[in-house]
Parts: structure tokens; C-alpha cells; sequence
């Protein structure tokens, strides 16, 4: 019998995701398929009978609105929602903009993959000659983090996403669920991935060959010691998953077409 249980989740499709793009700390919302998939997600999580006390976003709008979706679809619209950066979708760096199919025909696929899915390879850096470097170091949202401007990072490997992560999960998230709380993560693919690999112990060589849909609640069961009874589970249509999750690994490859 689990003692604390915990959904976590992908945003749904955003704009950029649509276009195969490094969307990263860009703001986007969701693409109309993706206020669907939340829309969807809400239901699932409703007809399985899940009451949030507490949701935790990042503060990009993407996952601020899928988890507004679900408490809507849930009639849950009053549960409190904390959001911050830490949450955020991993830095790609210079990458931000760039379509990963087209990438994957200049680089190969195997390079695009290793920037996208491996722990401790940093993309390289935003300059402030990026034409989405002022946008993303101007934006207010950031004005209110708990670290200064010139302080948050230029690009990140995911082994980055968890350093930043793990101090808001155990000062922040840990506490909440400890009190009994049922919590509702609503964050991105990376930020995801990072908090799986720390609490499911993922080694840095299997981590490269997980992937998340988006839009697809995942159940963490976990003992007293924050340890998983089990790996994490996917809620829903199994083969619509396994699905989407072929659609996201195909995002890197070069496009039939173009081989």
C-alpha cells in the first residue's frame, strides 16, 4: 500500500511542439491539440476518482494552462496552484528556435538525440545575439525568481535541470506531500524526466531512452522513505501512449522525405 501518491505530467502540446522546434524557455501556449490533450487528461483523472490538494507548475505559460484545464475538467478550479522556475522546461541554449528535424539532417540523428535526451551534455550556450535571448531575460516572470537574472543559466544538460529541480522538490514539493497532501505536478518533458531519474533512481546510461508524451498523467507510488513501490505508471490507453511516445523519439530524426 502506497503511502504518498503523485501525478506528474508533460504539458500538453504547445505551439512549437506542433512545428518541431526547441521551444525550452520560450514562452508558448498550447497548440489547440494540446489544450485537447489537457482537456482529456482532466477527464481521465476525474473518472479515476483523483482529488488534488496542491499543484506545482513552472512559470511558463504552457504548463501554467494545462494545469488550469485539468482543475477545470476535474471541477477542482479552487486547489492552489505554486509555480516556479525550477520547473522549468530544461535550457537548450543556442538550440532555442531550431527545428530538430532539420537539425538531425545537418548533425545526424544521433547527435540530435544526445543533445535532447542525455544526462551531462550541454547544448551551447545563448549569446545575446540569440533572437529569443532578450525576449527570455527581459520577461518579468523572471524578475520574481529566488535567484538573480544574470544567474539563471545560458543552457543546461538534463544532470543541470535536476540541480536546479532538487532543491524546490525537497524544501518545497517533499513537505506538502509528507502532510498528506495529493499533489498534481504539471511541468515539461525534461523537468519530468529529471524528477523520475532522482525519485525511480534512473541511471545517467538508461535516462537517454525515456521519453514523455504529452498530455499523459504518470502515477508515482511511493513508500515512507519517498521510495517507488514500483515504476512509474502511464494513465490511460496504452497503445494511444506508446503511440505518442513513438511520436516524440521521431521529433529528432530526419523526416523520410529528406533521407
Amino acid at each position: 500500500m502506497a503511502k504518498y501518491r503523485l501525478v506528474l505530467l508533460r504539458h500538453g502540446e504547445g505551439a512549437w511542439t506542433k512545428e518541431n522546434r526547441f521551444c525550452s524557455w520560450v514562452d508558448q501556449k498550447l497548440s489547440s491539440d494540446g489544450i485537447k490533450e489537457a482537456q482529456n487528461c482532466g477527464k481521465h483523472l476525474k473518472a479515476l476518482g483523483f482529488e488534488f490538494d496542491l499543484v506545482f507548475t513552472s512559470v511558463l505559460s504552457r504548463s501554467i494552462q494545462t494545469a488550469w484545464l485539468i482543475l477545470e475538467e476535474m471541477g477542482q478550479e479552487w486547489v492552489p496552484i505554486q509555480s516556479s522556475w525550477r520547473l522549468n522546461e530544461r535550457h537548450y541554449g543556442a538550440l532555442i528556435g531550431l527545428n530538430r528535424a532539420e537539425m538531425a539532417l545537418n548533425h545526424g540523428e544521433e547527435q540530435v538525440k544526445i543533445w535532447r535526451r542525455s544526462y551531462d551534455v550541454t547544448p551551447p550556450p545563448i549569446s545575446e545575439s540569440h533572437p529569443y535571448y532578450a525576449e527570455i531575460y527581459n520577461d518579468r516572470r523572471y524578475k520574481c525568481s529566488d535567484v538573480s537574472q544574470e544567474n539563471l543559466p545560458k543552457a543546461e544538460s538534463l544532470k543541470d535541470v535536476l540541480e536546479r529541480l532538487l532543491p524546490y522538490w525537497n524544501e518545497k514539493i517533499v513537505p506538502e506531500l509528507k502532510s498528506g497532501k495529493m499533489i498534481l505536478i504539471s511541468a515539461h518533458g525534461n523537468s519530468s524526466r529529471a524528477l523520475l531519474k532522482h525519485v525511480e533512481g534512473i541511471s545517467d546510461e538508461d535516462i537517454i531512452n525515456v521519453t514523455l508524451p504529452t498530455g499523459v498523467p504518470i502515477l508515482l507510488e511511493l513508500d515512507e522513505n519517498l521510495h517507488p513501490l514500483g515504476p512509474h505508471q502511464f494513465l490511460g490507453d496504452q497503445e494511444a501512449i506508446q503511440a505518442a511516445i513513438k511520436k516524440v523519439e521521431d521529433q529528432g530524426k530526419v523526416k523520410s522525405a529528406e533521407k
